[in-house]
Formats: C-alpha cells, structure tokens, sequence
C-alpha cells in the first residue's frame, strides 16, 4: 500500500512529465510498479488526475491563435453565485481557464480564437450576453514566453544597439 506522502510524489512527477512510465517512476520513487500503476488508475478514477497534457510552441510550426485574458465583473442574485456564473462560462468551447480573483473583477478567463475578430465576438455574443456580467476588460496576449513553467524562447543575442550618453 502506497503512503499519502508517496502518492503526492508520483504527481510531482507526472505534473512535471506526463510521459513518466509507471516503471521510469517506480525506479525514482523506489516503489513496485504494481503499486506505481494502481495508484495512478486510482488517482485518475478519483478524479485527482484530471487529464495528461502536451504543452505545444505553436508558433515553431507556424500555426497561430490569438490568446486573450477577459476579466469579467458580475452582479450575483440570490439564486445565481459565483459558481453558476464561472460554470456556465466554463462551458463554452473558447474557454481555456475561468478563475475566480480578488481585485476590481471577479473572474480572470482565459480564452483561444483563431483571431482577433473571432476574440471580439466571443465577448461581444456569448460572455456579454449573461445577465450576471456587468463589465468586461479584454486583453490580448501578444508573445508567451513561459507557460506552465517552460521557457517558450531560446536564449538569443541581444541585438539592440548599445546607448552611451
């Protein structure tokens, strides 16, 4: 039997590498491999282990999408909160994050278009358009250069001219 402690490791891990075999993370951990592979099926119909993900650089095979971060205020009802707002914005296709913050908005979404039209509308025809939102600010992401903390550019020479007074 694999001890909390253990389990928590094991997600490190993957967290960090998804492509971690059940034996690659054996031999770290110092576990069996039966033990490493009942965990993670477990982990995963518990609904710890949501999804393995691949964190892609898009613009090295010169496919492009616009990002945009949407802070969002709303107004809650007696019968609508927080949590009915953000679950209907989880729901459309566009949403990559809904999150709840502190500050002068309420909600931070994140979302991915094919263009900065189709950003508009997104805003402009499905979040505008819940009667519990009262304000939204879009900002557009114009260059990433570190997500889910990978650096997303090389280590390049600094090509700007140098000022002496």
């Amino acid at each position: 039997m694999i001890k909390l402690s253990q389990e928590i490791e094991i997600l490190k891990l993957l967290e960090d590498n998804a492509k971690l075999s059940p034996t690659e993370l054996a031999e770290v951990l110092g576990l069996s491999v039966e033990d490493v592979k009942s965990t993670i099926k477990k982990l995963e119909e518990d609904g710890v282990i949501l999804k393995y993900k691949t964190l892609v650089d898009w613009e090295k095979v010169q496919e492009e999408f616009v990002y945009a971060i949407i802070n969002v205020k709303v107004s809650l009802t007696r019968e609508k909160g927080y949590d009915d707002v953000a679950k209907r914005i989880a729901k459309f296709e566009e949403v990559h994050a809904v999150r709840l913050v502190s500050g002068e908005y309420d909600f931070q979404v994140v979302i991915k278009g094919r263009s900065l039209k189709d950003v508009a509308f997104f805003v402009a025809e499905k979040i505008s358009t819940i009667p519990e939102v009262r304000d939204t600010v879009t900002h557009f992401v114009l260059r990433t250069y570190k997500e889910e903390g990978v650096t997303l550019f090389a280590d390049e020479e600094d090509r700007r001219l140098a000022f002496v007074p």
